[in-house]
C-alpha cells in the first residue's frame, strides 16, 4: 500500500498522554486520545496526506520520560531511517516531550533525517537557518515553564483536596477499594471515594506485623506472602518493592497525603495504628543508615544468632560480625543432628584494621546463652513483683514529699490571701473612720501581706510544676513496665525473630571481653526501677 502513495504525503501519527486518567478524558471532557487521533485525521484530510501508521503512547510523561526510554517514540525514528514516511504528524509538538533540553533537538533529528514535522495546532517545525532553531527552541522552553506553572497549580489544588480529605484520583491503594460517592466533579465525571478491603487490609496488617514485631525485611515478608499463599491484587507473587510501598504509606493510618498536604486522621480509613507505623519507619531508617555506629534495631532477623548489629568488641571497639566456618559438627544434645559452627568474629582483629589484643572470636551460641539467661533473669525479677511496688518504690516517698509541700504551700496561701482580703477591708473602714488602725500602718500591712502572697504563688507554682513532673515519670515508668511485661509474657514462646526485636529493644550495646566476660548498656534505666538488678558487668 505504501507504494501506492505519492511521495511526499505519507504520515505517521504519534499521539501521547501523560497520565492513564487522561487517556479518558481531557479538559473538555473529551477522550483525550481519540481526540487527538480525531483531530490528525481531519488535518490529513484537508492537506490531502494519507496516514501509513499510528502509534499511541499511554500514561508517559513527556518530563519525566527521555526520548530513548520511550519505546513508541523509538519505533517511530527506526521507521523515519527506513524510509517508511515523509511526515511526523502530532496534535501539538509537547505530544513528542516536554523536556527542554531535549526535545527541540529530537525534532531537529526528524528534520535532518528528511522527516517534516508538523502539528494540527501549530503548523511546522522547520529548522531551515539559525533563526528557524533559535525561534523554536524559545517556543519549546516556553512551553515547559507554562506546563511547570500549570504542575504548580495542579499540586496547590490537589494538596487542598487532600487536607479536605478528598482522593486525589488514581488507582486506590492496596488495602482499599474505589467506591462511588454519588457525587460528579465539574468536568461531570463521578467522584470516587476510598473504602476499606478488608481482606486486602487483613494482609496490610500481617506485613506491619512481621516488620515491626518480627523483625522482617521487605524480600522476607514477600517471601512469607507467597508461601502462605497470599497474592498481591493482580494475582502475581508478591515482590519486594511492593512491601516496601506499604511499609511507607501513611494512609494506613487513616490519613491521606498529597505532597506536603495531610489530611486529617480518618478512623475509617485507618488499617494500623499511627504508633505501629511510626515504629515502622523508625526500623526502616535504622536500618537504612549505614553510617549508624550503634544500632537499637537489627539489620535483619534471619540466622540463628540472637545477637545483631549491637555487639562489639570490648578491648579495641570493633563490631563483630557473624560468621560460619561451613563445617557441620555433631550436636551434643543430639548426635543424629549436625550443626554449624556460628561464631561472632572482631572485624577489626581479623582485618587488621585496630589493635586488638582481645579474642579473635565468641562461639555465637555460649554468648547468645549468656544474653538470653540476662534476659530472663530480668524480666523473672521483674514479674515477680507487683506494678505498684517496682514501679513507685523508687518514686514513692519523693512524691509524697512534693505532695506534702504542695499541700503545705497551698494552705500556707490560702492564709496569707484570706488576711489580705481581711487587711483590705480593714482599709475600708478607716477610710470611713470606722477602723481602729492609723491608715499609713494599714498600708504597709497591705503591701507585706501582698508581696507574701506573690512569693507563695511563685513557690506553689514551683512546686506544682515539681509534681507534675514527677506524675510524668511515673506514666513513663508505667508505660516502660507495661512495655517489658508483654514482652516478658512473649518471651517464652515468641520465634527466634520476636526474640531479636525484644532483645535489641532491651539492650543498646554489648562489649565482650575475654573470657566472655560483658559489659551491656541498656536502653531502658532498670535502676529506676530500684530492683537491685547487678546486670551491667556480668561473665559467663
Amino acid at each position: 500500500m505504501e507504494n501506492q502513495i505519492i511521495t511526499g504525503t505519507r504520515v505517521d501519527c504519534l499521539y501521547r498522554v501523560s497520565t492513564d486518567k487522561q487517556v479518558d478524558h481531557n479538559d473538555n471532557n473529551q477522550a483525550d486520545i481519540p481526540m487527538q487521533r480525531k483531530a490528525c485525521h481531519a488535518f490529513c484530510e484537508k492537506m490531502g496526506w494519507t496516514i501509513v501508521h499510528e502509534e499511541q503512547e499511554d500514561g508517559v510523561s513527556g518530563h519525566k520520560v527521555r526520548a530513548e526510554n520511550r519505546d513508541k517514540l523509538q519505533i517511530i525514528k527506526e521507521r523515519a531511517k527506513q524510509g517508511k514516511f515523509d511526515i511526523l504528524l502530532v496534535f501539538m509538538f509537547d505530544r513528542i516531550g516536554r523536556i527542554a533540553d531535549e526535545t527541540p533537538f529530537v525534532v531537529e533529528w526528524f528534520v535532518k533525517n528528511g522527516v517534516r514535522v508538523w502539528s494540527t495546532q501549530e503548523g511546522e517545525q522547520r529548522f531551515d537557518n539559525h533563526t528557524d532553531k533559535l525561534t523554536n527552541y524559545i517556543r519549546f522552553w516556553q512551553a515547559d515553564g507554562e506546563s511547570e506553572k500549570t504542575s504548580i497549580r495542579t499540586k496547590t489544588a490537589l494538596g487542598q483536596l487532600v487536607e479536605d480529605g478528598g482522593l486525589k484520583g488514581g488507582v486506590a491503594p492496596y488495602g482499599y477499594d474505589l467506591v462511588k460517592s454519588g457525587r460528579v466533579n465539574k468536568r461531570k465525571h463521578e467522584v470516587y471515594e476510598l473504602a476499606l478491603n478488608e481482606a486486602e487490609a487483613a494482609v496490610v496488617r500481617i506485613i506491619f506485623d512481621k516488620y515491626v514485631h518480627e523483625g522482617y525485611g521487605a524480600q522476607r515478608i514477600a517471601t512469607y506472602l507467597n508461601k502462605q499463599g497470599y497474592r498481591a491484587r493482580t494475582g502475581k507473587m508478591w515482590h519486594h518493592a511492593s512491601i516496601r510501598g506499604i511499609v511507607c504509606n501513611l494512609t494506613y493510618t487513616g490519613v491521606l497525603r498529597c505532597g506536603e498536604s495531610r489530611s486529617q486522621e480518618l478512623p475509617h480509613l485507618q488499617i494500623i495504628s499511627p504508633e505501629l507505623f511510626e515504629a515502622a519507619q523508625y526500623i526502616r531508617t535504622s536500618r537504612a543508615n549505614s553510617a549508624e555506629q550503634e544500632r537499637h534495631i537489627p539489620l535483619n532477623t534471619r540466622g540463628n544468632s540472637l545477637l545483631a548489629g549491637n555487639v562489639y568488641c570490648g578491648h579495641c571497639g570493633a563490631r563483630l560480625s557473624l560468621t560460619t566456618n561451613g563445617k557441620a559438627y555433631p550436636c551434643k544434645e543430639d548426635p543424629n543432628r549436625v550443626v554449624k559452627r556460628v561464631r561472632y568474629v572482631c572485624y577489626g582483629k581479623t582485618r587488621k584494621q585496630t589493635d586488638c589484643d582481645g579474642q579473635t572470636g565468641y562461639t555465637a551460641h555460649i554468648l547468645d546463652g549468656i544474653i538470653d539467661k540476662l534476659v530472663r533473669q530480668i524480666f523473672e525479677r521483674m514479674k515477680a513483683i507487683p506494678k505498684s511496688d517496682i514501679v513507685n518504690i523508687r518514686y514513692r516517698e519523693k512524691m509524697e514529699e512534693r505532695k506534702n509541700l504542695l499541700r503545705s504551700i497551698r494552705a500556707d496561701y490560702t492564709k496569707a490571701a484570706d488576711e489580705l482580703d481581711m487587711l483590705k477591708a480593714e482599709v475600708i473602714k478607716a477610710l470611713r473612720g470606722e477602723s481602729a488602725f492609723p491608715k499609713d500602718l494599714l498600708g504597709t500591712m497591705v503591701t507585706e501581706a501582698e508581696a507574701k502572697c506573690t512569693e507563695l504563688q511563685q513557690q506553689f507554682e514551683a512546686a506544682q510544676a515539681a509534681y507534675d513532673e514527677g506524675e510524668q515519670v511515673l506514666r513513663s515508668l508505667t508505660a516502660q513496665y507495661d512495655d517489658i511485661i508483654s514482652w516478658a509474657d512473649m518471651y517464652d514462646t515468641a520465634s527466634l525473630e520476636a526474640k531479636k526485636m525484644i532483645v535489641n529493644c532491651l539492650i543498646r550495646r554489648v562489649e565482650v571481653y575475654r573470657d566472655y566476660k560483658l559489659h551491656i548498656d541498656f536502653n531502658i534505666d532498670f535502676t529506676q526501677f530500684s530492683l537491685g538488678l547487678d546486670i551491667v558487668e556480668i561473665a559467663a
